[in-house]
């Protein structure tokens, strides 16, 4: 991952040194690296939506065609092509940003094999002391003490949540039973993991996925707004 680590390091040497906080780079860093994967993430959510929109149509070939699968494979590429729909439109987006995202937690994840001095990383960040330590919490010894230590992770769950509901919010499983099941499941599940797993890293990684978090939120919140034409004040208003 250093292939990918090692840029995106630069820029957050390159945003430390205009800034000279490294919490405060952390948060500009984060905003610059989302704003480049824009045209990718709105990319996948328009993949995400055709899938979603045609889910009926090919629900209606599955049963015509349940005993000719080979027919029935057949007409929903042609579906798929009628629609100019790429079935793994959505996810080539999201193989591209992996190895982006892993990067940029390699780098928060230990600054020093990237040229960051314990000088430039143990600052205090809001309520936080050090913003490179890793939460200290021992829940067999848990006291008020601990209660700030727990704020970042707990605000790693709450963004994951947020993240995750306005996602679904666009894409609602296509009528899928199953599938609906599935993403409430993870709705839930999936944040309550990230609390525990925020507590592994330093708050630095911590504050990264918060961060990315809110900008996704906000982000997919613009995109799911209706538009003019879907609200009918388009038709109204010719």
């Amino acid at each position: 991952m250093r292939f990918f680590a090692e840029p995106l390091s630069q820029l957050l040497h390159l945003v430390y040194g205009v800034v000279g906080d490294y919490g405060i780079s952390i948060v500009i860093f984060t905003i610059l690296v989302k704003l480049v994967l824009i045209p990718l993430t709105v990319k996948q959510t328009k993949s995400m939506k055709k899938m979603q929109d045609i889910q009926p149509k090919i629900k209606e070939l599955q049963k015509q065609y349940k005993n000719d699968k080979e027919k029935m494979n057949q007409k929903v590429m042609e579906l798929y092509k009628e629609h100019n729909v790429n079935p793994a439109g959505g996810c080539l987006p999201l193989l591209i940003q992996f190895p982006i995202i892993i990067g940029l937690f390699t780098v928060l994840r230990v600054p020093a094999d990237y040229g960051f001095t314990p000088e430039m990383v143990q600052q205090g960040f809001l309520w936080i002391e050090d913003i490179s330590a890793t939460p200290n919490i021992v829940f067999s010894e848990f006291s008020a003490s601990m209660i700030p230590e727990m704020i970042m992770p707990l605000l790693a769950g709450a963004t994951t949540y947020l993240s995750s509901k306005t996602m679904q919010a666009a894409n609602k499983g296509g009528g899928n039973p199953q599938q609906e099941s599935m993403q409430k499941m993870m709705l839930y599940f999936f944040p309550l993991m990230l609390i525990y797993m925020s507590m592994q890293f330093p708050n630095g990684l911590i504050l990264y996925w918060v961060v990315s978090n809110l900008f996704q939120t906000a982000q997919q919140l613009i995109i799911n707004r209706p538009t003019p034409l879907s609200t009918g004040k388009g038709s109204e208003a010719s």
